[in-house]
């Protein structure tokens, strides 16, 4: 106690003198008539140690230059990185070769083979009317146009080719595309910008993916073809939302679905789109020239005017048999895309004889209406006789050419599901020469439902040729799944 006394009392001395010399005349200083404290004297003097030390350049200790021996040694043990990732044992890099015309029937490795690989939906490969169109075309025309279609790359049958399909379709104006899948990724970004609002199903194809990637819009995905989904998506993203009332906002969906074969409910599309105000993109590859009475694809099919449908999208290399895409619409719609569409306005325009191969598939399609109905019975005849396939199921729709089969039971694995169908796939090629694909997915494609087994059925196909792939696929199926 008596030794903790004075270090109290020293240290009561050292504050009071503190004090006193804070609150001393000479701790006081007038400037401009301002009275200033001692404190702020201190303050002051520590604001400017800080600037000063914040404003010094950062100290670098001094590099010794690399030898040439070091620089030598670094070169040596450097590796770069790969310009891809390293291709995994077993992946399979070889696909068939196709060596004739892709019809109903093809050869690959000089053996002719049954193709179900092929979406020639009516059959137009080989037609010869088209082949004459095309000659004649490439005699009047060449190969190649040459240039964009705003840059000397418009020829007398572009306009042909898209007042044929605006007229066909009923709508006000149409444009032509170069490349059928740069159809749908050009369209989207040209209308829907960053701060736009896309609901889109969760199983549209990559082309599709791309166009709303590039878009920059915020994307809502709603559970694949299931409309309540749909519905309650449209309402959660409006309701009460007075700043979602003020931008644009878009329904992304596939007439068919290239990654199921499932139809689109169009009618319920467009009621909840005109519930909630929103615009309808229509991706219809799959579905023009095929479904409908007369094949003018998915509103035909449903009874919906096709006014009600804003933007419609399609590739001509299915039921048409040649290349390149279309956008229908109105007139507004396709002015818009002659001045701001990416695929349009940078790349040549479509060869003139793919033009006029258009064409003459649409005259055909019009004249001769019954290439419908074959293609309707081989699809329903293809469905019959695979229903009961061991180990797979078909997951399409009945009207669908798009006939599509998964596995019965998943094994979990995306990889090992679709290296059981490959496998599937390359035997009924190599014993039964039928030729069937798998949905092979890249790695850019964030599609995530289930693999299978696509065929694309064609009018041309014979019922010989639906018997042969039926009966190779269920032997084949029942040895490799062991069902």
């Amino acid at each position: 106690m008596d030794m903790a006394l004075p270090v109290v009392n020293a240290t009561t001395a050292v504050l009071a003198r503190l004090s006193a010399a804070f609150n001393a005349p000479l701790a006081r200083a007038v400037v401009f008539g301002v009275h200033i404290d001692g404190h702020l004297v201190v303050e002051g003097l520590l604001i400017a140690v800080i600037v000063f030390q914040l404003s010094r350049k950062s100290y670098k200790p001094p590099k010794k230059p690399l030898t040439e021996k070091e620089i030598d040694e670094l070169c040596d043990e450097w590796e770069p990185e790969p310009l891809c990732p390293p291709i995994k044992e077993g992946t399979r890099i070889d696909t068939p070769m196709l060596e004739s015309a892709a019809g109903p029937h093809t050869t690959i490795d000089g053996k002719d083979v049954v193709n179900f690989a092929s979406a020639n939906y009516l059959g137009l490969i080989g037609n010869e009317k088209i082949i004459d169109s095309c000659v004649g075309s490439l005699e009047k025309y060449g190969v190649g146009s040459c240039g964009p279609r705003g840059f000397y790359g418009t020829i007398d049958v572009h306009l042909d080719c898209e007042a044929k399909i605006a007229n066909f379709l009923g709508t006000p104006d149409s444009i032509l595309y170069s490349y059928g899948i740069s159809t749908i990724f050009s369209v989207i970004p040209a209308f829907c910008k960053k701060g736009d609002i896309i609901v889109a199903d969760e199983g549209v194809h990559w082309a599709v993916q791309n166009g709303l990637h590039l878009s920059r819009s915020t994307i809502v995905y709603f559970k694949h073809n299931d409309m309540a989904s749909l519905a309650s998506t449209l309402e959660k993203l409006t309701r009460g939302n007075k700043r979602t009332e003020k931008i644009r906002r878009y329904i992304v969906v596939e007439s068919i679905y290239q990654n199921s074969g499932q139809i689109a409910p169009l009618d319920e599309i467009v009621k909840l789109k005109e519930k909630y105000r929103f615009r309808v993109i229509l991706e219809e590859s799959h579905s023009f020239g095929v479904l409908g009475k007369s094949g003018r694809g998915l509103a035909e099919h449903y009874g919906v005017p096709i006014d009600k449908i804003d933007i419609i999208t399609a590739g001509m290399g299915n039921a048409l048999a040649t290349d390149g895409g279309f956008c229908t619409g109105s007139v507004r719609v396709v002015d818009h895309q002659r001045l701001s569409s990416a695929g349009y306005v940078f790349s040549a325009s479509l060869p003139p004889y793919l033009a006029s191969a258009a064409v003459s598939a649409v005259n055909y399609l019009e004249e001769n209406p019954s290439v419908l109905t074959n293609l309707r019975k081989n699809v329903a005849l293809l469905h019959k006789e695979l229903s009961d396939t061991a180990g797979l199921e078909i997951s399409s729709h009945v009207l669908s050419p798009i006939v599509f089969l998964k596995l019965k039971k998943s094994t979990g694995s995306l990889t090992t599901d679709l290296d059981l169908l490959e496998t599937i796939a390359d035997q009924v090629l190599q014993e039964d020469s039928v030729f069937v694909v798998t949905s092979k997915r890249s790695t850019l494609d964030r599609c995530r439902l289930p693999v299978g087994i696509r065929l694309f059925v064609s009018a041309g196909h014979t019922e010989l040729d639906i018997s042969k792939v039926c009966s190779s696929l269920k032997r084949v199926s029942a040895l490799v799944l062991k069902q």
